[in-house]
């Protein structure tokens, strides 16, 4: 078990990290479903795969539930981080999936070079691809990702020195749940060209990831996103239109992204 905790001062509510369980399976897939939404993604079978790697990644609890509340309080998920290497799992019907969805999105937001090079950098077995999820609850703060993320990187550390599954690979891959002021922009063929200050990431920390991808691009969700899975979002009463916005960072780049998350979000 791993421990990191991070108070909400409005709520008086603590966080903690656990290693993967089967018992995580529903709050895994549930964070995984608002992630996709209405793309077909296998996400039971993503869910599956996440658990038995369980030397990967961690999940977010409530440190402590109330007596009175349910059992099943207990194992109630708010957040997780893990990694699925794309590369090695590939002929898994979840990891097809979910590189012919961004090559999708990429052939209708970008231009052919683009769709080229990803399609390419997707099929290097020499140079392996993990899919970073980092997953959580709107209501917990940004302060936990870095001590998930410290704790991820230990963890595909050690993997790649025991030749363990996740251990190696080149590029991180990541799907961000972002947002843009409504009616700027709104030509499909636009939404790659989105500019940095004009996108809100619903996990501030992956701003960062952002600033160091090779290859970036964004695809809207607007049709996809309903009041249960993707809610209605507004800033400030400014309407806000959910996008997805597809990342691929070189793992060389990781030491500064994670300087970065310490200096911003160390408590």
């Amino acid at each position: 078990m791993m421990t990191c905790f991070v108070c909400l001062q409005e709520v008086n509510v603590e966080f903690e990290a656990y290693s993967i369980s089967h018992n995580d399976y529903d709050g895994i897939k549930k964070l995984l479903q608002q992630l996709f939404l209405k793309a077909p993604v296998n996400t039971a079978e993503l869910t599956d795969l996440l658990i038995q790697q369980n030397h990967i990644g961690s999940v977010i609890k409530q440190t402590e539930v109330s007596e009175d509340s349910d059992d099943d309080d207990e194992d109630e998920i708010f957040g997780f981080i893990s990694l699925l290497n794309l590369t090695e799992r590939k002929g898994t019907q979840c990891a097809e999936q979910i590189k012919e969805l961004i090559l999708s999105f990429c052939e209708k937001n970008c231009e052919q070079r683009v769709v080229e090079q990803l399609d390419r950098l997707l099929r290097d077995t020499s140079r392996p691809v993990g899919f970073l999820l980092s997953e959580r609850f709107i209501n917990v703060p940004a302060q936990i990702a870095l001590p998930l993320h410290q704790q991820l990187q230990k963890e595909l550390a050690e993997a790649h020195k025991t030749n363990k599954p996740c251990g190696k690979f080149y590029f991180y891959l990541l799907i961000s749940k972002t947002f843009v002021e409504a009616g700027k922009n709104n030509s499909k063929r636009k939404w790659s060209n989105q500019k940095k200050d004009e996108l809100m990431f619903a996990n501030a920390e992956e701003e960062f990831f952002y600033e160091k991808a090779i290859l970036k691009f964004n695809y809207s969700v607007q049709e996809d996103s309903d009041t249960c899975l993707g809610g209605r979002w507004s800033f400030d009463d400014v309407p806000m239109k959910p996008l997805r916005t597809v990342m691929l960072v070189p793992c060389d780049k990781m030491n500064e992204i994670m300087d970065k998350l310490k200096e911003y979000l160390s408590v």
